[in-house]
């Protein structure tokens, strides 16, 4: 309900996105533990969409039949661009383009999502200090709306602030004690549920709404919205937001769905991931809901509650279908503050993947490059710009690492017929003049020029070889000059036009004799 709250539609929508897509996702989805719904950082990006659509009036003095009017064209607005974003899945899943999750390492997963949860935090901080904010979009908007929020503090209501520091000191404890005793409660503490029955208890006999201007959820409608086809002629305008959302949708499911993945050893398919989210955002959309994905809050929430399979979704719409036909009015007085320290509480593991830093450093250096670069770049810029700049600088330091490989002189291990690098041991044996030498890495473009030099270097060849030794081997192993090199390409993996071409060793050779 607080996300959208975000997406500038009213909250009893935040529900229908929490009961149809779960339910879709629980038939199609390949995720165990993944839970969809609505999402902070794509409840934001659909409500900069619906903002710019359907903008304020600029009097803001509307009737309540305006205000239903305005409500209902932002309703169209934000489920045309679920059906956009579900259209756009679906053919991608047409193309089979689920191979694209491959080039999401696991650096750039973890950075995606630990950046992507510092969104939520920061987005969640206006509900939680009960200051309405304008929502800040596009590149620094993190930073912007924490300019505002350190501008706005003065005006934070101290109802809002007692009440958000209240939940977060019960959330907190019990949050760590489910993680800390989970082996030992037969169930986990429901501290969710507990904060959500004292909140509304407290705030309906104090009436906190009322004498402190406290912001609460208010009526919830009954039942569903008539299926209504979203207005196809706005779709055109409406691809520029559905694509980096249909992007972020994928990357945020996959990411997800591959952490817990192999945090559980199985397996997930990334082409039924996008059938899964292309039709629960397509099908969704015809029920007035707006763009949901596989969403941290609640991916977190199901985790800690011991959820291990789909079923867990079904059970949770039935909570949502609960609180629909018969529950709503119960929920007339929840601070939004709650909702949002419920929200921001959750998100405590994706944040403590930065823990596993320094041991990433240790590991491998180029990864932690890798993971600062996507998770500095998602901050400071938005979650789909840092998704394409981890992507894109994951892949520079592949090409970059085909760059950096050895060619390695062989030698013959005494009575065997095995050839092993001559630097392994002093006791293997090098035929006078003759130099074998192996180059497993892959023969292209971009290392034509590093493979010539390396040639140069082991044979004296050129002017890359003066003064360079002939063999890997121990010193006095080639009693002669080298007469004949044998190339072992067995280990090349790909060659293009450039590394395959038939007359390059020869030509080569032709200008660099060895006698």
């Amino acid at each position: 309900m607080a996300f959208a709250l975000l997406t500038s539609v009213p909250p009893v929508f935040g529900l229908y996105t929490s009961f149809f897509p779960v339910l879709i996702y629980t038939l199609l989805g390949t995720g165990r533990h993944l839970s969809t719904g609505t999402f902070a950082v794509l409840s934001l990006m659909t409500g900069s969409a619906v903002e710019r659509l359907v903008p304020e009036p600029l009097s803001g003095n509307l009737s309540g039949i305006e205000r239903e009017q305005l409500d209902a064209q932002r309703v169209g607005a934000a489920a045309a661009v679920a059906f956009g974003s579900g259209a756009l899945m679906l053919g991608m899943f047409a193309l089979q383009l689920g191979v694209l999750a491959t080039f999401l390492s696991e650096p750039v997963v973890k950075a995606l999502t630990s950046g992507a949860a510092l969104h939520v935090l920061v987005s969640q901080l206006p509900s939680l200090l009960g200051v309405p904010l304008p929502r800040q979009i596009g590149c620094f908007a993190l930073f912007k709306t924490l300019a505002a929020v350190l501008t706005a503090l003065p005006r934070s209501s101290p109802a809002e602030l007692t009440i958000s520091a209240l939940s977060l000191a019960l959330l907190v404890p019990v949050k760590e004690l489910n993680v800390r005793f989970r082996d030992r409660l037969p169930t986990p503490i429901p501290g969710e549920i507990a904060m959500v029955l004292l909140a509304s208890v407290l705030c309906f006999t104090s009436s906190l709404d009322t004498r402190y201007n406290v912001q609460i959820v208010g009526l919830l409608p009954g039942g569903f919205p008539q299926p209504l086809l979203p207005s196809l002629a706005e779709l055109p305008r409406l691809l520029a937001d559905s694509l980096p959302m249909a992007l972020v949708t994928f990357a945020v499911s996959a990411s997800l769905a591959s952490i817990y993945a192999d945090k559980y050893s199985y397996t997930v398919d990334s082409n039924q991931e996008l059938l899964a989210h292309g039709v629960s955002n397509l099908v969704s959309s015809l029920f007035s809901c707006f763009p949901n994905s596989a969403t941290l809050a609640t991916t977190s929430l199901l985790v800690d509650a011991g959820g291990n399979t789909q079923l867990a979704g079904l059970f949770s719409c039935l909570v949502v279908l609960s609180v629909l036909l018969w529950l709503g009015p119960l929920f007339y007085y929840l601070p939004k503050a709650v909702l949002a320290c419920i929200n921001i509480s959750s998100m405590r593991q994706m944040f403590f993947q930065m823990r596993e830093l320094p041991q990433l450093w240790r590991t491998s250096r180029v990864d932690f490059a890798v993971w600062t670069v996507t998770w500095v770049a998602v901050v400071t810029l938005s979650v789909d710009l840092g998704l394409a700049v981890g992507v894109v600088f994951s892949l520079m330091t592949v090409v970059c690492r085909t760059q950096r490989v050895q060619c390695l002189a062989l030698g013959l291990a005494e009575g065997t017929e095995l050839y092993r690098p001559l630097r392994e041991s002093h006791k293997l044996l090098q035929v006078p003049g003759l130099c074998i030498l192996s180059y497993p890495a892959p023969l292209y473009f971009g290392t034509r020029g590093q493979f010539r030099r390396i040639l140069d270097w082991h044979l004296g060849l050129g002017e890359g070889g003066k003064g360079a030794p002939k063999t890997d081997g121990p010193p006095g192993a080639a009693a002669e000059p080298v007469r004949v090199a044998v190339l072992d390409c067995s280990g090349v993996t790909f060659a293009d036009a450039a590394g395959a071409r038939e007359e390059e060793a020869p030509l080569w050779f032709h200008e660099h004799p060895l006698m």
